[in-house]
């Protein structure tokens, strides 16, 4: 029987959708993963390791927040780096709050920048949090020196991105009234930004958090509830993520073979479960999958890398990613895997469709 999320809900209740954004390897798949309570993205110190938009479910009495981890936004130089990039630029436009993580152990960067500019191009009035990742990694005077920096960034961009909208909208009325009547630098015509407007530019909230020793990640979960619209539950109790639990299979094969890689190697792995199968005559109280799944590189010296010397490497991959699947699925597996060459499948199109992106 489905359950009817809508009745007797709180109409205080709030429900809603936020995503993290940010480069890559600042924290937001560990972040999702502490706030639901459970794994449901793969994490790596890898740069990319998200790939795929992953929903990540938090259950709570005040509200339910829907946790979109999405790829790291970063300048692409691989058809795959563009479609990860406009997997964030769409889902920027669907979600009720925007977390912008950065670490609170590297400075703010160029990249930091460049992100946080899409990100207020994109967005319009839907409001944004800075989220200064692993604080747990500097000690509080470098902490403090992070959030003013992050501080100073959101007014910097969010002030840019105004004055180009107050451009443009002084741009369309000019051409509107074909140079006559419009109001000049000085005019007070609807859409002009007050001094003290300006003054406030800027995130809507910064906050701190570590999602290594918990510090801050109950406070960011009230604050992101705060900021979703009232609703029902729009996932029933108990549900942690939508992912299929085929695509979190080849994510935790994918992660087991990205740890201890070479720097190259990451970008050029993917992963498809080719077949699932209940292993025939097993006790109904006692039974097994055989999981298959192929591991694709792009070169030969990759698959070499891979597997190991004498399979060393990919035995590991295969003991390590079992455990994790047989957790999720709660049941025992056979994994077999098998390495494969898929030669520049990263600016391949069709190539990129057969692997899922």
């Amino acid at each position: 029987m489905t359950q009817d999320l809508t009745a007797e809900h709180d109409p205080d209740f709030r429900a809603g959708f936020a995503v993290f954004v940010g480069r890559p390897n600042v924290g937001k798949s560990t972040l999702t993963n502490a706030l639901v309570g459970r794994k449901v993205a793969i994490t790596s110190n890898r740069p990319q390791t998200t790939r795929h938009t992953i929903r990540g479910i938090v259950h709570r009495e005040d509200g339910q927040l829907i946790l979109v981890d999405t790829p790291g936004l970063h300048r692409p130089r691989t058809l795959l780096g563009q479609r990860l990039n406009d997997v964030v630029a769409e889902t920027l436009g669907q979600v009720d709050v925007i977390g912008f993580c950065v670490p609170a152990d590297q400075k703010v960067g160029p990249g930091d920048k460049f992100i946080a500019q899409q990100v207020v191009a994109a967005v319009g009035r839907t409001p944004v949090v800075a989220i200064v990742t692993k604080a747990d990694l500097v000690p509080g005077d470098r902490l403090a020196e992070q959030l003013i920096a992050v501080s100073e960034l959101g007014r910097e961009v969010v002030g840019e991105e105004r004055a180009h909208r107050e451009a443009r909208r002084r741009r369309r009325e000019a051409a509107s009234s074909g140079g006559k009547g419009s109001r000049g630098a000085g005019g007070s015509g609807a859409g002009a930004t007050s001094g003290a407007e300006e003054a406030d530019a800027g995130w809507a909230h910064v906050i701190p958090v570590s999602a290594t020793d918990g510090y801050q990640m109950e406070e960011l979960a009230q604050l992101l509830v705060s900021l979703m619209p009232k609703s029902p539950p729009l996932y029933p109790e108990g549900d942690l993520t939508d992912e299929p639990e085929i695509t979190m299979m080849a994510e935790l094969i994918r992660e087991a073979a990205l740890e201890g890689v070479r720097d190259e190697l990451p970008h050029s792995l993917a992963v498809v479960v080719d077949e699932v199968s209940e292993r025939e005559g097993r006790p109904a109280d006692n039974p097994m999958l055989d999981v298959h799944a192929s591991v694709y590189v792009e070169r030969s010296s990759q698959k070499a890398i891979v597997i190991g010397k004498r399979g060393a490497r990919l035995r590991e991959i295969g003991t390590q990613a079992r455990g994790q699947i047989e957790s999720l699925l709660g049941t025992r597996i056979y994994l077999d895997l098998h390495v494969k060459v898929a030669k520049e499948w990263q600016r391949d199109p069709k190539q990129l469709s057969k692997l899922g992106f």
